[in-house]
């Protein structure tokens, strides 16, 4: 049976950190698929085809990462698309809480789907997306917690 494995976010943008958890993913699946969900909480600051086009440019050379945006619940996707494993990553306790209560939420739904979590490698820890947002409104260079190639320019 085939090991694909669904990387769910916003990527709003995409980070360093993000990066390197999709590439770790694909030393334990056969297939990653990076999926770009819609947060209907969320004000994003990229257009989903923007997130879409930096994720596809980041990932264009890895055969066994596929890029898809996607809505509605991330187990429903996973089903859609035949994934038993949704990847996702730990920088401090603050994300453990709050994806052990979505993991369990999960399982409670989809008892056939695993959460995997990978811990964050410790140079990526503190990068998150809303932070470099931040950056960006501020005109600060965020070039060291992006992907090589992806450019955000306002």
């Amino acid at each position: 049976m085939k090991r694909v494995a669904v990387f769910p976010g916003s990527f709003d943008p995409i980070t360093k950190g993000h990066e390197d958890l999709i590439l770790r993913g694909t030393v334990l699946f056969d297939e990653v698929i990076v999926a770009l969900g819609t947060n209907t909480t969320k004000n994003y600051m990229f257009s989903v085809e923007q997130r879409l086009q930096w994720i596809t440019d980041v990932f264009q050379s890895v055969p066994s990462i596929r890029v898809v945006a996607y809505t509605g619940l991330t187990v429903d996707f996973c089903k859609k698309e035949n994934a038993n494993f949704i990847l996702r990553g730990i920088r401090n306790t603050i994300d453990m809480e709050y994806e052990n209560s979505i993991a369990q939420m999960n399982k409670t739904i989809a008892p056939e789907i695993e959460t995997v979590l990978l811990f964050a490698t410790p140079s990526c820890a503190a990068v998150n997306s809303t932070t470099v947002r931040e950056l960006i409104k501020n005109k600060a260079d965020v070039s060291a917690f992006l992907p090589q190639g992806v450019n955000v320019y306002l």
